[in-house]
């Protein structure tokens, strides 16, 4: 059906283009206007004496044919609009969450502590004393 539509709709415009083209290629009842304009006097050297038949019959045919392609498309998007499915073809659409407006004033930065920490004592020194390996130390 999605191929179809753009398709009658093509088809639409062509047949509006000819309609417009028969009606301006016809003669007036007074012999005068667009229809001399356009050709009036061809047509009937191409068709015969009889061209206002031939004319109004594809007139007839071609308005016909207009407005049942129009009824066509017209139930032909009702058609597809009802019938389309609710994801198909689209990108899913993925739930973000709402987060807090942002405040208005800028919030002051977090104050940074820039004394340096005590240093942590050292530990106790022993009650003996060391040895110094050129004092002769341990000699009675």
């Amino acid at each position: 059906m999605s191929i179809l539509l753009p398709i009658l709709t093509f088809v639409l415009v062509v047949v509006a283009f000819f309609l417009v083209l028969v009606i301006l290629m016809q003669k007036a009842k007074s012999d005068g206007g667009m229809g001399a304009a356009l050709g009036g006097g061809m047509t009937e050297a191409t068709f015969g004496a009889d061209t206002g038949n031939v004319l109004t019959k594809a007139t007839v045919n071609a308005s016909i044919l207009f407005f049942v392609l129009s009824f066509a498309l017209y139930l032909g998007w009702i058609y597809q609009l009802k019938h389309a499915t609710k994801g198909g073809g689209a990108l899913p659409t993925i739930s973000v969450p709402i987060l807090p407006p942002a405040p208005a004033t800028p919030a002051a930065p977090p104050k940074v502590n820039m004394t340096p920490a005590p240093l942590a004592p050292l530990a106790p020194a022993s009650n003996a004393a060391p040895a110094n390996p050129g004092s002769g130390a341990g000699k009675p």
